[in-house]
């Protein structure tokens, strides 16, 4: 979309950082999301079954659950993107003032980039957090056996 719109120019030496970082910050979501909804799902399976025990399908019974996981893997990124400039200056508006851009230009860069990586963390999140919970359930709305993580 951003290319589409001519925001960046359609070249490598923006495509790649930019598509790196978007990915770098969706995989650590994406990790975030699938550890917090199979803890909840395990540590509130009595709560969930109960639930499924009075008609809800999968999906309603695990809503509560799966809004506690979203919330929790797309928090670290949406306080990120409020603190940038703030309290820290990222890479690459850093980078962009050091190689003579003017700030101004640098900054709306800078927010650009962040809101691509808000967008496809919250994007990624999303899709993962309810295939996750289509795996979870069998289709006559059964929670599978979770099992629990080894402790290190």
């Amino acid at each position: 979309m951003i290319f589409g719109l001519r925001v960046f120019p359609l070249q490598a030496r923006t495509l790649v950082p930019i598509a790196g970082m978007m990915i770098g910050n969706s995989m650590t979501a994406m990790v975030l999301v699938a550890r917090r909804l199979v803890d909840e799902l395990r540590d509130k399976r009595d709560e969930v079954e109960a639930r499924l025990a009075l008609g809800q399908p999968s999906r309603q019974a695990a809503a509560p659950y799966l809004r506690i996981a979203l919330r929790s893997a797309i928090s670290p990124q949406i306080e990120t993107t409020k603190a940038t400039g703030l309290v820290f200056l990222p890479g690459a508006m850093t980078g962009l003032i050091l190689a003579g851009v003017p700030p101004v230009q640098a900054v709306l860069v800078q927010a650009v980039v962040m809101f691509l990586i808000l967008g496809s963390v919250a994007a990624t999140t999303v899709v993962v957090a309810l295939g996750l919970v289509r795996l979870v359930f069998t289709r006559d709305h059964r929670l599978l056996p979770l099992r629990s993580r080894p402790q290190r």
